[in-house]
């Protein structure tokens, strides 16, 4: 390194909420349902924030959406399932990795994001955390395997299609305390 020049390495990391969806089983698009006072949507754009993602994007289609701190894309096929939802953000996004989270997951934790990062940054390029030892969200996907992604997203099979089909790319990342990885189908979940 010559003397006066400093060389500085930057490592963008993409949020994805995926919050497009209907939620016919909750009875309304789950992205507007607020839990302790702030809607999903908005608590899954902290998340990612706080997390360490930036920027963050949030796939919309039922349920037309604003979010603060986040950039919307819409997803005009919503109704053919999540697979259309990643397909539509990993089209436009421009990061070296993304962490992907379906909106009806509220009680994850910040700390799950940055353990997903950091271990993308210690050289993983598919990560997911793991809660007592089974896969669950977010999971985090280099850029390079974002075709393949793109090419497997169909129906309601977001990422998983890729993941199952590439077992041997996954690092998995304890994130047992960080928070809760259930999904909300119904009201009665959010408890």
């Amino acid at each position: 390194m010559r003397p006066g020049l400093r060389y500085v390495l930057v490592v963008d990391v993409v949020g994805i909420v995926l919050a497009a969806g209907a939620g016919r089983r909750f009875g309304r698009p789950k992205a507007l349902v607020e839990y302790q006072g702030t809607r999903l949507v908005d608590r899954a754009v902290s998340l990612l924030s706080t997390g360490g993602c930036s920027p963050v994007l949030v796939v919309a289609g039922a349920a037309p959406l604003t979010v603060e701190g986040a950039t919307v894309v819409d997803n005009p096929d919503w109704e053919s399932g999540m697979g259309s939802s990643v397909r539509a953000a990993l089209s436009v996004a421009d990061a070296a990795a993304a962490v992907l989270v379906p909106v009806d997951t509220p009680f994850l934790g910040a700390d799950a994001v940055r353990r997903l990062i950091a271990a993308y940054r210690a050289g993983a390029s598919v990560a997911a955390a793991t809660y007592r030892g089974e896969r669950g969200h977010p999971v985090l996907i280099a850029a390079e395997h974002w075709p393949a992604v793109i090419a497997s997203a169909r129906g309601d099979v977001g990422a998983r299609a890729f993941l199952r089909a590439n077992p041997s790319l996954i690092t998995p990342v304890p994130c047992d305390g960080t928070g809760r990885p259930d999904d909300v189908d119904t009201p009665e979940a959010l408890v």
